[in-house]
């Protein structure tokens, strides 16, 4: 008999990248290539480019150095003859600052990540901004940013961020049955942030 509850989609592969991979990922086009190949699958050097608006020949080399360091593979299931396929190794990449507080360039390296970050935050509001007017009104009031202000001890702030990252991940392991065939259903990028407050608000 066919099972017709929906399968859940497995737990996420993880890394915790060491000093070496955090080097090597801390640039623009090797941070979008991870990216993409994580978002849309498998893919070649050629298909990358042309995705990302660049060249096959830097494409190649990036993924070359993404795969010494483990953050990307060939796929074993695509490929032969000249073309290579690559594929993520991991579905998410974690770190905590402070892994590389004694090696000062692998602490550049994470805080160029991280300011990248926000990078990306600002150019996905700011694309929003620009269109949402072509959205339905459903998804107008489903998008947006909110924030909320506390006065919390570290060690508290991280237990708020690991609850909210555990909800996040059930719904994102749950997102491929209803939700995917859902005519309404788009893909969206959600984003965690925790800052402390500005000195004279506090």
């Amino acid at each position: 008999m066919a099972n017709d509850e929906a399968t859940p989609r497995p737990a996420p592969r993880e890394v915790r990248i060491d000093k070496r991979q955090v080097r090597v990922l801390a640039h623009p086009l090797r941070m979008r290539l991870v990216g993409a190949l994580r978002v849309k699958g498998p893919a070649t050097a050629t298909t990358l480019a042309e995705l990302l608006g660049t060249n096959t020949g830097a494409t190649s080399y990036h993924l070359r150095q993404l795969a010494e360091v483990g953050l990307v593979v060939e796929d074993p299931d695509r490929g032969g003859g000249r073309q290579r396929w690559w594929q993520a190794a991991h579905d998410v990449t974690n770190w905590e600052p402070t892994d590389f507080d004694d090696d000062p360039d692998a602490r550049a390296a994470i805080e160029w990540i991280q300011g990248d970050q926000v990078r990306l935050l600002v150019e996905t509001a700011e694309r929003w901004l620009a269109t949402q007017h072509e959205w339905s009104p459903a998804w107008r009031d489903g998008f947006g940013m909110s924030d909320i202000f506390m006065t919390i001890p570290p060690a508290r702030l991280a237990e708020l961020k690991t609850e909210m990252w555990q909800l996040l991940e059930r719904y994102h392991r749950e997102a491929d049955s209803a939700d995917v065939v859902d005519p309404e259903a788009r893909p969206v990028q959600v984003f965690m942030a925790a800052y402390p407050l500005r000195e004279g608000l506090r």
